[in-house]
């Protein structure tokens, strides 16, 4: 076997150049912008080879788009996923980051299946499981203790069709247990999705660590600049889909796709085949060129915001927890985080994240009035940005759970949550405290 240069490329390489090479026609250096909806075919025969998947190609962009594949081929090269049984790797990048946990949960499961989940999640996430799997026939169920091993194999039923978790939970900073429960997951024939929007591959690599499916939001750390929305769905391709038989949806013929059995017809990345062509097919929430475009920019500089996030976010939480006015600070850096030593297991000590958490002393009111003082920080719904971000989780992203579900994914109602940009240190310090001061 014959090895390319770039197979031992380092971390920073990759994000530089993996499907980022100059285009053949042009000579084009930087990945140009398709912005075409569909692709003329050589002759009949082509475009039925293609819808046949005995040839790959571009076909229609809410399947696979130029620009869009070299964004799937750099993802994969950092979350070390597959490369599937026709060629083209094991990620798909769709829409926004809550179209791929949709996409992902929807290829796996139909009605009348079952999920188990961390009650730790985002409030998208956790309304998507909470009330509107339910819609669709799929039950969910949350464990209240995501550290605790025994509650996940408690809540396997024949039913069951994954195990979904949150790998750093935003806003909780919990370290989700992912060797732990790949492994229950694993021994009962189910398979493990997560989320590793927050880490992202370069602090932690759920892939190596048991985890089948990872999935993004790309709108965050990855695109790093509050530009573009995107989501991506990585494929480990280790899952065996027949071995369990909980999986008759790809073992047996898809009468919409001229009777494929999905696995294992098309091997270890089947589960990223079927999501993208059956999936992505029927329900379209694809992403555009130039949101694609704009994420391959972001990724280009990921490891170096991420190393300055780290830094910063770690200052950040030794500062507060150290202020007078603050209550308590949620940060997996902190020794005392009952996540600490996971966390720095499973990044290497490269970092503990940016989301910082902190309740200010006085409750809900004293907290409306920090966020409503700060000045260099941003009151926005979002995080991952280059600029330092500031926002009450019980009053926006988390508004619509009841105090119940608020109270599991580590939510309180005067809770402040910081995503550390990059600005001077000292600037934002010099910021927290003057908006403190002022409660």
């Amino acid at each position: 076997m014959v090895l390319n240069m770039s197979d031992n490329w380092g971390f920073e390489t990759k994000q530089i150049h993996v499907g980022g090479e100059a285009d053949p026609t042009t000579g084009a250096r930087a990945v140009p912008i398709y912005q075409t909806t569909s692709y003329e075919f050589r002759d009949t025969e082509h475009a039925a080879n293609l819808f046949g998947l005995a040839e790959v190609g571009n076909i229609y962009t809410r399947i696979m788009n130029p620009t869009q594949a070299a964004l799937e081929e750099r993802v994969n090269a950092l979350e070390g996923g597959c490369t599937t049984a026709i060629g083209i790797c094991g990620t798909l990048v769709v829409a926004s980051g809550q179209s791929a946990a949709t996409l992902s949960l929807l290829t796996l499961c139909e009605s009348g299946d079952h999920v188990v989940a961390s009650p730790s999640l985002y409030g998208g996430t956790y309304n998507l499981l909470k009330y509107t799997m339910p819609k669709m026939g799929i039950e969910v169920t949350f464990v209240d203790d995501a550290d605790d091993l025994d509650q996940w194999r408690a809540a396997i039923k024949d039913n069951t069709k994954v195990f979904f978790g949150e790998v750093l939970a935003n806003p909780r900073n919990a370290m989700f247990d992912i060797e732990g429960v790949s492994g229950v997951a694993h021994e009962n024939g189910i398979p493990l999705m997560v989320d590793n929007t927050v880490p992202t591959p370069y602090m932690v690599r759920p892939l190596e660590l048991g985890a089948d499916i990872v999935v993004h939001s790309l709108t965050k750390f990855c695109g790093g600049h509050g530009t573009s929305i995107g989501g991506a769905i990585v494929d480990g391709g280790t899952f065996d889909y027949a071995a369990s038989g909980r999986f008759p949806n790809f073992t047996e013929p898809d009468p919409s796709y001229n009777g494929l059995a999905y696995f294992p017809a098309l091997g270890h990345g089947a589960f990223i085949l079927k999501a993208r062509v059956q999936m992505l097919r029927d329900l379209g929430m694809a992403i555009s060129p130039f949101n694609a475009f704009l994420i391959l920019q972001g990724l280009e500089t990921l490891s170096l915001r991420m190393e300055r996030h780290f830094s910063n976010a770690q200052t950040v939480a030794e500062h507060l927890l150290a202020h007078d006015k603050v209550e308590s600070v949620t940060f997996a850096g902190l020794p005392d985080s009952p996540w600490f030593e996971r966390t720095q297991k499973y990044s290497n000590g490269v970092g503990a994240g940016s989301i910082v958490a902190f309740e200010v002393k006085g409750g809900t009111d004293a907290g409306k009035k920090f966020v409503e003082a700060c000045e260099l920080h941003s009151h926005v719904a979002n995080i991952g940005d280059v600029r330092s971000l500031v926002i009450n989780p019980a009053s926006t992203t988390h508004s619509q759970l009841s105090p119940e579900d608020l109270a599991a994914a580590g939510v309180t109602p005067g809770l402040i949550r910081l995503s550390v940009g990059l600005e001077t240190i000292a600037d934002i310090i010099a910021d927290l405290d003057q908006a403190l001061a002022q409660v």
